[in-house]
């Protein structure tokens, strides 16, 4: 894979970390029309423009390293589309739960935890169940071969957002 895609990603987790803590804090900030918005809001509408940019660096990545035929490109890319259009409902709640999160770390009770970390891998598993259910369809419109190759892509590229998010996010309070 090439390198200048990929920094792209470590920076992202040093963005989004900080943002998701910011959350916490309910200060306020006018905008443009008067009204105010407080700092949830500004930091949900940058996390969203961050996850867009990211949609697109990663969209860039799989077209720098998947070799698509003309023929192929043209059935695979709306079929891509619709994959990330699931893989974003997934990833709604995994940024919702790290939002909870973060409200809540440092005086989170067992229950609390307990509920946490199944939620949390029940998301790896849905991740992992959307792409077994997508791996027939790419391979109806790209080799098996290539369709290997999207999905090592993919998945990397996830791992390094996991790694990345996971680096700044604070464990629990014993």
């Amino acid at each position: 894979m090439k390198r200048t895609p990929i920094r792209f990603f470590c920076l992202f987790g040093f963005l989004l970390a900080p943002a998701v803590w910011l959350n916490c804090q309910q200060s306020s900030s006018p905008t443009a029309n008067g009204s105010t918005m407080t700092s949830e809001q500004v930091t949900d509408a940058n996390i969203q423009l961050m996850r867009q940019d990211i949609r697109s660096e990663r969209k860039k990545i799989v077209a720098a390293n998947l070799p698509l035929t003309e023929t192929e490109a043209t059935k695979f890319w709306p079929l891509y589309d619709r994959y990330i259009g699931e893989t974003i409902k997934v990833n709604d709640v995994r940024y919702s739960l790290v939002k909870e999160y973060a409200q809540t770390y440092q005086t989170m009770t067992d229950e609390q935890a307990d509920n946490y970390i199944k939620r949390w891998l029940t998301l790896d598993q849905e991740n992992a169940q959307l792409r077994l259910k997508f791996v027939p369809e790419f391979e109806k419109v790209i080799s098996h071969k290539k369709t290997a190759i999207f999905f090592q892509i993919d998945r990397r590229v996830g791992m390094m957002i996991d790694l990345q998010l996971a680096s700044q996010v604070p464990l629990a309070n014993p």
